[in-house]
């Protein structure tokens, strides 16, 4: 029975160009024979953790996975019937097996300040960088906050609020060279310490917060990888937070990843091992939520830019291991690998984007000049 899962298995990695047990850099070689089966049964969970298990490896994680998405694999196996026969019988066959006991691991929201110093740029921006005349990731941050400043066209004096502020990156940014008054919202006590020391001589407040306890007026408002994090259910519910919390002539900067399709769940591997409950939205579901409330004044779209946004956090991490193994295991360090690969992969197969939007209020006075600076002029400003 082995040698039929096996064999589907074989065949369709075939089509996507990869051999197992071949000797290219993104073939896969196998260790633990119930691999197949166990793909064929759980699909993206049983292979990320099967990896992390140790029941296969491959040099070239992300070229791996890259394939395989550009093969349209998901959907070879939705329309053979074979296949399907064969999830079905591995599914009802396996029922009374003995479970797997669960592996007791850190969540991505407590993996700690460190393992994030060691593989973000030295602002610590937990999002894609903009890749313009530039193959240095701190430079490349860099880039995305001025970029994201001139198009919210900040002035002196203006009080802007950030939802999901991280640690302190773009309010540190904003307030040393535009002198805006800057109120950053997170949930993590972390990232607000670490944040509070980061722009502690600058006139920025970071709250521990949720963003539907917000009030007050602002002229500016951005929201940099929250969207992501808020649910289909909870989409409205932003956008009216933010209109409440928006003067009539501001603006307001999001910066998400976005999908193709609306889906309503999530990858059950990164919603058990990386995102819980979140969830990727779709141009769709955004754009329903934004009706009544905003007028879209400008969408940006530089996908491919994640790509090497996550490989050059994938080479951070990997360098700064040998500091970082003493706090965590091997199992975190090929679930991490795993993560930031998997991403890489999604969006080389443009299968993800990353989106900033430029809203405002019907009331906003003027014509909007969208912004695609050929020189951002940096300041190159990090913190000590």
């Amino acid at each position: 029975m082995e040698n039929i899962y096996k064999k589907a298995i074989e065949d369709l990695l075939s089509s996507a160009g990869i051999k197992i047990n071949g000797d290219r850099s993104w073939d896969i070689h196998v260790f633990n024979e119930k691999f197949y089966q166990r793909i064929l049964k759980e699909g993206s969970i049983g292979l990320g953790e099967s990896y992390m298990e140790g029941w296969w490896k491959c040099s070239r994680l992300d070229e791996f996975i890259h394939r395989i998405f550009e093969a349209d694999l998901e959907n070879k196996i939705r329309k053979n019937l074979k296949l399907k026969w064969l999830i079905l019988k591995s599914r009802l066959f396996n029922m009374q097996s003995r479970k797997k006991a669960r592996k007791s691991i850190s969540r991505h929201y407590d993996a700690g300040n460190e393992l994030f110093k060691a593989m973000l740029d030295p602002l610590m921006i937990y999002s894609c960088g903009y890749w313009q005349k530039t193959n240095d990731l701190a430079k490349a941050q860099e880039n995305k906050l001025e970029l994201i400043c001139q198009k919210l066209q900040l002035k002196t004096g203006q009080k802007i609020l950030d939802i999901g502020c991280g640690w302190g990156g773009f309010p540190y940014y904003a307030a040393q060279n535009y002198g805006v008054e800057v109120v950053g919202i997170t949930i993590s006590k972390e990232q607000q310490s670490l944040a509070r020391q980061r722009c502690a001589n600058f006139p920025v407040e970071i709250r521990l917060q949720d963003y539907r306890e917000v009030k007050g007026k602002f002229d500016r408002i951005v929201s940099v990888g929250m969207l992501e994090h808020v649910g289909h259910k909870n989409h409205k519910a932003f956008m009216n937070v933010i209109s409440n919390n928006l003067k009539e002539d501001g603006l307001c900067l999001l910066h998400f990843i976005g999908g193709h399709e609306s889906k309503y769940a999530t990858d059950p591997w990164i919603n058990k091992y990386i995102f819980p409950e979140g969830l990727i939205p779709s141009i769709t579901q955004i754009g329903k939520a934004l009706e009544h409330n905003f007028i879209l004044q400008d969408l940006q779209n530089f996908g491919l830019y994640y790509d090497k946004t996550l490989m050059a956090w994938h080479r951070n991490f990997q360098e700064a291991w040998p500091n970082l193994k003493n706090a965590y295991n091997n199992f975190f360090y090929k679930m991490w690998e795993f993560y930031l690969c998997s991403s890489a992969a999604s969006f080389r197969s443009k299968k993800l984007q990353l989106w900033q939007l430029v809203l405002s209020k019907k009331e906003f006075p003027e014509l909007y000049n969208s912004i695609r600076p050929q020189d951002l002029s940096v300041k190159n400003l990090v913190p000590d």
